[in-house]
């Protein structure tokens, strides 16, 4: 039976989810429409969560790249109250994001064929065999273990698997492109909301504006309307009262449609099937979620995809990235349509957000907004966990190894489970060789900003089990069982 999984698109989440399991060793081919990789971004915002994600891959190389220039909610501006400058997101266009993660899948042996589309497939109990249509050449057929629809809002492989995808209709038409200038012409404009839209016009690095024209009350052109400059132009002067001197010398590239339709899919899973990012939930393009939601998607589906291919998945683990992802897509949707709620009719809305604006100064509520937006409010549901550790992402913490100090983060950068033993004891470390080809076991100090004594981390980074006193082997075995699966006979696991 074949090991192969086939990824269709060769986006962000694609390509993450293609470097996760080409980590665990499991074969991987992904099937990207495009020939050559765009050079449009269409998102520029990096959460605090991914690059947390990124960095306990080893692959945080961001540090340098600005702070966004408006981080906000529905357009009301929270950076100004924000007490944890670590939790803006950074100015990095997907493009950059795109070529790290490509990389990565590469240089850890996926397969990636470009100027191909997924067209069909077809499953039964033993794999999934996907007809791929090259865009010069005959169609072929791939024999596959599972099929990861990871191809857009508009995804043939949800279609073509049957799965749901109930939610809203368009309400808005927007145009956003990329625009070309001289190196000394910077014509920046603040995201502005106004009676008919909104409007902004955002210098990404010297030469280069990201303009959008968002006009509100309005059905969505279809996609077989061409959007032309002259459309563009009309649409920005109707929602801001002016005209862009850009929009008339400058070059207009990679010019789009966006609105604001909201759609999340029943389920996650249907068979060998499976789906990540914008073909799980599409929204209102707004504050940056979307790449950042499905590139966190795709770190809790890889490591369960490749140990159910590897045969050591504990029985409903695979069923777990739908019952894990699915509320973080239901919350990413409810969110998104609470910022479009502010945003039109202005003259309605407009105490609300004068309301909104007062209670953004309060640092509960910041703190729970940024929550939201940057993704390190997410906490899974783990039955029966008594540790408040248990079910949430692993702290930012730096831990004292007989090596030296490091990060809590850089010991998850093989992609396996890690047990964290701190200080003096051994049963802990005993009892997880028999999982010593799937878990790595770290001895470290102690350290006040990790309550624990034991710490089982899942390859994603949350926590699965952690002990005050790292007495408890009971609970211990069971969380290894849980995660992990049974016990192997093999010898202790590495110690760091």
């Amino acid at each position: 039976m074949s090991r192969t999984v086939v990824i269709a698109g060769g986006g962000p989440v694609g390509l993450m989810l293609a470097g996760e399991l080409a980590l665990a060793g499991v074969p991987v081919t992904v099937v990207e429409r495009f020939s050559e990789p765009s050079e449009y971004s269409r998102s520029l915002t990096l959460h605090a969560r991914t690059l947390e994600v990124l960095e306990q891959r080893g692959l945080h190389q961001f540090s340098d790249y600005p702070q966004v220039a408006s981080y906000n909610f529905g357009l009301v501006e929270l950076q100004d109250y924000v007490g944890d400058a670590s939790l803006l997101p950074l100015l990095v266009p997907q493009r950059e994001i795109e070529r790290l993660l490509e990389d990565r899948a590469v240089e850890s042996g996926a397969d990636i064929r470009r100027g191909q589309d997924v067209v069909d497939f077809e499953q039964d109990d033993d794999g999934v065999t996907v007809l791929v249509r090259p865009a010069d050449g005959a169609e072929y057929r791939i024999r596959c273990a599972y099929l990861v629809g990871c191809d857009g809002g508009g995804s043939i492989v949800r279609k073509r698997a049957g799965i749901g995808f109930p939610g809203t209709v368009s309400t808005a038409d927007g145009l956003t492109a990329d625009v070309i200038t001289p190196d000394d012409v910077e014509e920046f404009i603040h995201p502005t909301i106004s009676q008919p839209g909104m409007y902004a016009s955002i210098p990404l690095r010297p030469g280069l504006h990201r303009v959008t024209a968002f006009e509100f009350g309005v059905p969505k052109t279809g996609k077989e309307v061409e959007p032309t400059v002259e459309e563009f132009r009309a649409k920005f002067r109707k929602c801001s009262g002016r005209d862009l001197g850009i929009l008339r010398t400058g070059e207009v590239r990679f010019l789009s449609r966006v609105g604001n339709a909201t759609r999340l899919v029943d389920r996650y899973r249907e068979g060998r099937v499976l789906l990540a990012g914008d073909a799980c939930h599409i929204h209102l393009p707004i504050s940056g979620q979307g790449l950042n939601t499905g590139v966190q998607d795709a770190l809790n589906l890889g490591w369960k995809l490749a140990a159910e291919i590897d045969g050591w998945a504990p029985a409903d683990l695979l069923d777990s990235y739908h019952r894990e992802r699915r509320p973080v897509g239901e919350r990413l949707c409810w969110s998104t349509r609470a910022q479009d709620g502010l945003l039109y009719p202005l003259d309605q809305v407009e105490p609300l957000r004068g309301l909104f604006k007062e209670l953004v100064r309060l640092k509960p509520v910041n703190r729970y907004l940024m929550g939201i937006l940057s993704g390190r409010d997410i906490r899974y549901d783990f039955e029966g966990a008594a540790h408040p550790m248990v079910g949430g992402r692993i702290p930012n913490a730096k831990i004292s190894t007989s090596a030296g100090e490091v990060t809590l983060a850089s010991t998850l950068h093989a992609g396996r489970g890690v047990l964290v033993v701190l200080g003096e004891h051994e049963p802990a470390v005993d009892l997880a060789s028999g999982w010593a080809d799937r878990v790595d076991v770290v001895r470290v100090a102690e350290s006040a900003d990790i309550p624990a004594r034991t710490l089982l981390i899942r390859p994603d980074g949350y926590v699965a089990h952690a002990d005050e006193r790292g007495t408890d082997p009971d609970a211990l075995s069971r969380g290894l069982r849980t995660w992990f699966g049974e016990p192997t006979t093999t010898t202790l696991g590495s110690k760091r």
